[in-house]
């Protein structure tokens, strides 16, 4: 089991298409992800991306979109282990309860940020669109 095992959810009123278009810009991993080297190594097109992780952590890294109703869950997956000093490889050691509670910090630290840019992402898609209504593209007419 992986030091790290971050899982989020988050449901998005935007289509899928445009979620995962907004998904694919490598610039939004690099904003999400700011002190992880990431390889993309599948490219599930609208369904999303995944990525091997290596710097601060070691491990894998998943973003998975679901169409939900009138929009979109967009599930959010960082499963790594905590590298030692000097290395952007290599399992850190030491005692098992300081490094839980390393792991336990920065796997906070990491889901903090995460669901802030997550809910950035969210507010961009869902500009145009008042609380509590659907998608613009879905308003009824006349």
């Amino acid at each position: 089991m992986p030091m790290v095992d971050l899982a989020d959810e988050t449901f998005v009123v935007a289509a899928l298409a445009d979620v995962a278009r907004r998904l694919h810009d490598p610039q939004l991993w690099r904003r999400w992800w700011p002190e992880l080297e990431l390889t993309l190594f599948q490219d599930r097109g609208e369904r999303g991306l995944r990525w091997t992780v290596t710097g601060r952590l070691v491990g894998s890294s998943e973003v998975w979109l679901e169409p939900w109703g009138d929009g979109t869950l967009l599930h959010c997956y960082l499963r790594a282990d905590l590298t030692g000093p000097g290395s952007a490889t290599e399992v850190r050691c030491g005692r098992p309860a300081r490094l839980a509670r390393l792991a336990r910090a920065e796997g906070h630290r990491h889901g903090r940020h995460v669901k802030r840019c997550v809910n950035a992402l969210k507010d961009e898609l869902e500009a145009d669109r008042a609380p509590g209504m659907p998608r613009c593209s879905e308003a009824p007419v006349g």
